[in-house]
Formats: structure tokens, C-alpha cells, sequence
């Protein structure tokens, strides 16, 4: 994991910051467990409201976020969606209220805050090069499988298309120019870049059969490649190991998204191990009787 300096001012030190080449104008940032004020076992920076920690810690610890966020843009704002582990997308303004259901969002409108929750799940960051549209995807396996090869990620990136043809037509016009042709979604996809943030790794993530072939039996040609991602149990038949933010960046792939940054299923971005970093829903849930919830970002400035 690639420690940078940080680009938004007022945030925790712990804290991440995608390294990527961000287009100027667009800001992201991944929270850690550090710098809020909740008790155990949701110390310190827990970010979720539904998982039973005390709401006005959760409402301290999202301003607490939410002052980060303005330090550097002025009246933006974080969006804290209700994530059902699905597929479905919410366009964001400034004023798009929290609990909006969706597990991905896309903003385009400066200062409205994609904001994804996690603590397993993978959070995926998307900016478009002309840094005129971002997006933040919800990725847990039922998400990132989808149905038919079709999941969070490929919602999310359909939706951003749209808003990015959306935006570049009305940049034209208000330059006086006619609206331009609309570039194929493999034009676009060459041009946007992804970030994946901290999830369960590798070697932590036991799944089922069942995981497991919702990948790999998929009607698509990722089955093979897929299959590369989960590693049998010899010690528990039927299991296996199961590389999350590896199928991720095959799905990434598969839509000619390229430019890939972040998790390389490396120990360090691994919420289960490193335990003083970032919750995991599946080490202290049964263990300490919750989890937190942490936070990835992406806004316009």
C-alpha cells in the first residue's frame, strides 16, 4: 500500500489517499478506523448508522467527515446511501437525501460526495479523465457477481457513461460548439480511471461452492479467468478462498477499464488482518458482537 500526501486538507492522518492520476478537480479520499469517537467495538471513525452504535457518535463521526470533505470544496457533501448489496445506481446532487437505496452512485454536480461504506466489501472509485463525472461502487461478492455476468460494477459504469455523455454535450454547447458524437462506451471506458479500496483478502475470504460458481459458471467468457480467483480448501471440502478485489479487476477489465489502482490483494489492504486499520464485518461481528463501518469518497470540486 502507496502512502501519498495528502490532497484534502483537514483529514485524519491515517486516512488513504487513492494514488492515482486524478484529473485536476477531482478529489477522493478512503477513511480508517482513526479519528472518531466511537466505543468499542466500533472505535474510533465508525460511519454506520445501522449497525448499533450509539447514533450521536455516528452523527459526530460523519461530521467529522463531512468537515474534512468542506476543507477542501466548500459545501460538499457526503451522501450516506442504504447499500442492500445489489445493483442498482443513484445520481447525486448535493441534496440527495442520506438512506437513498443504492449500492453505487455517480455525481457530476461539484460537491456531491459518492460515498461507499464498507467493512469487508470492496469499495471501487471511478473518475473519468476529463474529471467532469466520478462514481463509487458497493462491491460485495452478491453485487460484484450480479446475475449473468452483470453486477454492481457494470450498473454503475452504464450510468456513468450516460452522465459523462450528458456532461461533455453541455460542456460543448455552453462553448458554443454543437453537441459532439457520442464516443462508444469502449472510448469511454479507456478513459476512466478506477481505485479499489480495502476489503477482506485472499486469504481471509472463505466462500461456498455457491461464490463460487456464481463467477465462474457465469454465461461469459470471465468463467476461466474467474476461476484463477478462488483457491480449494484441501482442509474443507466444498470451500475455498476467495481473491474479491482479484474479480473485481477482471470485471474492471472485461468493460475496457485498464487504468487500475489500489488493492492488489496485497496483506496491507486486507480488512480482516489488519485489525488496528479498518473494521471487517467478519472478524468482530460473532468475535465483539459488531462491526464499524469505514468510508471510500469521490467528489467533484
Amino acid at each position: 500500500m502507496t502512502a501519498v500526501a495528502s490532497s484534502v486538507q483537514g483529514q485524519h492522518a491515517d486516512w488513504l489517499v487513492p494514488d492515482w492520476p486524478a484529473p485536476p478537480g477531482v478529489h477522493a479520499l478512503c477513511t480508517t478506523r482513526a479519528g472518531g469517537v466511537s466505543h468499542a467495538p466500533y472505535d474510533e471513525l465508525n460511519l454506520g448508522a445501522h449497525v448499533g452504535d450509539d447514533p450521536q457518535a455516528v452523527a459526530a463521526n460523519r461530521q467529522i467527515v463531512q468537515s474534512a470533505l468542506q476543507s477542501t470544496t466548500p459545501g460538499a457533501r457526503a451522501v450516506f446511501l442504504n447499500q442492500v448489496h445489489g445493483d442498482g445506481v443513484a445520481l447525486l446532487d448535493v441534496g440527495t437525501p442520506d438512506g437513498t437505496e443504492a449500492d453505487a452512485c455517480v455525481a457530476s454536480a461539484p460537491g456531491a460526495v459518492c460515498t461507499i461504506m464498507v467493512a469487508d466489501c470492496l469499495p471501487v472509485l471511478l473518475a473519468h479523465r476529463s474529471g467532469l463525472v466520478v462514481a463509487a461502487a458497493h462491491a460485495g461478492w452478491r453485487g460484484l457477481a450480479g446475475h449473468a455476468g452483470q453486477g454492481v460494477l457494470e450498473s454503475a459504469f452504464k450510468h456513468f457513461c450516460h452522465e459523462a455523455l450528458v456532461r461533455h454535450a453541455s460542456v460543448a454547447i455552453k462553448n458554443g460548439a454543437s453537441a459532439p458524437a457520442s464516443p462508444a462506451a469502449s472510448e469511454l471506458a479507456a478513459h476512466t480511471l478506477a481505485w479499489l479500496g480495502p476489503c477482506i483478502g485472499p486469504t481471509a475470504f472463505e466462500v461456498g461452492a455457491e461464490v463460487r460458481a456464481a463467477f465462474c459458471d457465469a454465461p461469459s467468457a470471465l468463467g476461466a479467468a474467474a476461476a484463477q480467483c478462488f483457491v480449494a480448501r484441501p482442509d474443507a471440502p466444498g470451500k475455498y478462498l476467495c481473491d474479491l478485489a482479484g474479480l473485481a479487476r477482471l470485471r474492471l477489465q472485461a468493460m475496457g477499464i485498464t487504468a487500475i489502482y489500489g488493492n492488489d490483494s496485497t496483506a496491507p489492504w486486507c480488512t480482516v488482518t489488519q485489525a488496528s486499520r479498518f473494521f471487517s464485518h467478519r472478524r468482530d461481528s460473532v468475535a465483539l458482537g459488531g462491526s464499524g463501518r469505514f468510508a471510500a469518497c469521490i467528489w467533484r470540486g
